[in-house]
């Protein structure tokens, strides 16, 4: 039932992006069909995890705060979705243990390193969970830019950039090669989204 019931949501909210905002995806080819990837983009609206959901040819489950689920609209897309959802005010480690295991699957997961709405215009200090989650799964990392969307520019574009490869520093704790491998990660994504 939910399966269906996903195939269904999906090919709506693709129509509604399509016709609504003209969506435009650019780089396709650059999601791997399969193995695990996570997927990370900058993040400027609610419409940005539906938007990546979409667009980018895989199945994927994403990394979404816990509060979303208070909302009726959003509590049933995350169930659709069967979303990873965390506690930003506690360190629950749950999410996380989640998150690993799908990427050992083979699956896909999606994170905004934000970590919240149009973080990087405000000043903060992007989260090294897709750092964390690269180097203990080993999973390449698929950067997207998402323009426009937005109110005066409603044509919205995802640009993929060529999947990021950490695997060399795989199993690695040290809190400035994670730092680095973020700032790495969102250089991607500025220069994908401007």
């Amino acid at each position: 039932m939910k399966g269906i019931l996903r195939v269904i949501v999906k090919a709506a909210m693709w129509s509604y992006f399509k016709i609504v905002h003209r969506m435009k995806v650019i780089g396709a080819k650059n999601v791997p069909k399969e193995g695990p990837i996570i997927f990370c983009a900058n993040h400027t609206s609610y419409m940005d995890p539906p938007v990546v959901e979409v667009s980018a040819g895989r199945e994927m489950r994403f990394l979404a705060k816990k509060e979303l689920k208070e909302k009726k609209p959003m509590a049933f897309l995350l169930w659709i979705f069967d979303a990873i959802l965390l506690n930003r005010n506690e360190k629950d480690i749950g999410p996380l243990k989640e998150a690993l295991k799908e990427l050992k699957s083979g699956g896909a997961i999606a994170i905004f390193p934000e970590g919240t709405r149009n973080g990087m215009e405000k000043g903060e200090k992007a989260k090294d969970g897709v750092a964390f989650l690269a180097v203990r799964s080993g999973a390449k990392v698929v950067p997207c830019g998402i323009k426009g969307g937005k109110k005066g520019d409603r044509k919205v574009v995802l640009n993929y950039g060529k999947p990021l490869d950490f695997s060399e520093f795989k199993g690695t704790k040290d809190k400035e090669k994670l730092d680095e491998i973020t700032k790495t990660i969102m250089e991607q994504i500025v220069e994908l989204s401007s």
